[in-house]
């Protein structure tokens, strides 16, 4: 099986020296306008050459990286855990466009494991049998919950803690222990995301139980209690589990914590440097692909908003090379 993955990997290896450095984003930053960014970004090869829209850019760079990775393999269920939340996304625009009667006009994301007019078809039909086990019984679970109580925060949940579990599946029956970490990462920050946002929005102790995905770095039981008492108790569990400086970073700001969740990520990552025969570097390339892809947005979005650089700079993540 590691043999399969040896002409992959060589192939990611010759794209990894394309992606952006340091001084790639250092070089974006000093651009003068949201324009001049475009055009540097066009002669580094982004897009088609043509002028476009900053979204529309940053979506076909994004088409880019799953199309080269379909050159490189037939299999993307490995990916999974990186195309689940573009399909609980598109069930929850499913579900709330069927229930409301509004038209479906740009709602539905590209490129999950399922296609979003399946998706449409087993709300309105109420048949969710043509789905994954699993993402049928939490689509349908939503769907009668939004038709009963007309609760879209409630149908959210639902599908959010599905879309964790299913990642959580997903990594650990991959046999890869890079997709494995990664999910369980993401599913266990996410969950401290939940319990910090609802310690401060006040909710109920059957809210946390309905969000929060067990995991296995994570006591739920014990986050859901300390979020119904008071945001230090939530830091003071956490300094008792690996996420203590995830703790020190929420003090600071959320945006210092979504930092220090991608830098973790890209963190994971970087092991799959060395590592030439297994699936992991693929992984890791989507995820170094989708890291830059986001500096990107943050730098745009600066220039385009006239942010100060400083501002700009303190949201910049870790980058793969």
């Amino acid at each position: 099986m590691s043999e399969d993955y040896i002409y992959a990997v060589a192939r990611v290896r010759s794209r990894e020296l394309t992606l952006l450095s340091r001084p790639d984003l250092d070089q974006l930053m000093a651009c003068k306008s949201f324009e001049e960014c475009l055009r540097v970004l066009q002669d580094k090869g982004w897009g088609h050459g043509v002028s476009v829209s900053a979204e529309q850019l940053l979506a076909e760079e994004e088409e880019k990286t799953w199309a080269f990775i379909r050159e490189l393999t037939d299999d993307l269920t490995p990916f999974d855990v990186l195309l689940y939340p573009i399909d609980y996304n598109n069930i929850k625009a499913a579900v709330k466009t069927v229930v409301t009667g509004a038209a479906p006009h740009q709602v539905f994301l590209k490129g999950g494991t399922v296609d979003p007019d399946l998706l449409q078809k087993a709300v309105r039909e109420n048949d969710f049998s043509v789905l994954p086990e699993d993402m049928a019984q939490a689509a349908e679970s939503a769907y009668h919950t939004l038709l009963q109580t007309g609760d879209g925060q409630l149908c959210d949940v639902i599908l959010d803690k599905a879309c964790l579990l299913g990642i959580l599946r997903c990594g650990r029956e991959s046999g890869s222990e890079l997709l494995a970490g990664y999910a369980e990462l993401i599913t266990a920050t996410t969950d401290i995301k939940i319990a910090v946002r609802a310690c401060k929005t006040k909710k109920s102790r059957a809210f946390l139980d309905a969000a929060l995905a067990p995991c296995s770095t994570l006591d739920v039981d014990s986050l859901a209690a300390a979020a119904c008492r008071e945001l230090e108790e939530v830091f003071v569990y956490l300094s008792a589990t690996e996420y203590a400086e995830a703790a020190n970073r929420l003090k600071e700001s959320n945006s210092a914590f979504e930092k220090w969740c991608d830098d973790r990520v890209m963190g994971l990552i970087k092991e799959q440097k060395s590592n030439p025969f297994t699936i992991g570097p693929l992984l890791a390339y989507i995820i170094a692909r989708q890291n830059e892809i986001n500096m990107v947005r943050i730098i745009l979005s600066g220039k385009l908003n006239e942010l100060p650089d400083s501002v700009v700079r303190e949201r910049l993540r870790e980058l793969y090379v």
